[in-house]
């Protein structure tokens, strides 16, 4: 087994405040001053967890610059007083930074008890199915 660290345990509130203050940003109507630091706490928590050597390597990797650049760049409109088209441009760099790990995501969604049954309703499992990428899944 794996130990973490206390600053690993630091970061992971951070993180998680920083998720936390972002959705109530959002929930208020995206309030400047709250989402500037959810990704403020969010950015500094990631940091902490898994180090800051390896958070440099994932934002800049040359096939992933186009999401980081509009993942940065909505963070920083929203630091400007943008918050509108700062998170739009900042979900569009999440999407395009994180989508090799949404078929990961899903497919252990669909092992969990409750949301496994969830996902696999009619109207939601073409959906989920085109966001995992199995387009010939079969269910055993």
């Amino acid at each position: 087994m794996f130990e973490i660290t206390d600053v690993q345990k630091i970061g992971v509130g951070l993180a998680g405040f920083g998720v936390f203050f972002l959705f109530l940003g959002v929930l208020l109507l995206l309030d400047k001053a709250l989402l500037a630091l959810g990704n403020i706490l969010f950015i500094c928590g990631l940091a902490c967890v898994i180090g800051l050597e390896r958070t440099f390597r994932f934002f800049f990797q040359t096939h992933k610059l186009r999401g980081s650049a509009g993942f940065f760049g909505g963070i920083f409109l929203v630091l400007l007083g943008w918050p509108l088209i700062g998170m739009l441009l900042e979900t569009y760099g999440f999407v395009l930074l994180f989508s090799g790990f949404f078929p990961v995501a899903i497919n252990f969604l669909r092992r969990v008890p409750v949301l496994g049954t969830l996902l696999n309703l009619p109207g939601i499992r073409g959906i989920v199915d085109r966001l995992a990428g199995d387009s010939s899944r079969t269910t055993v």
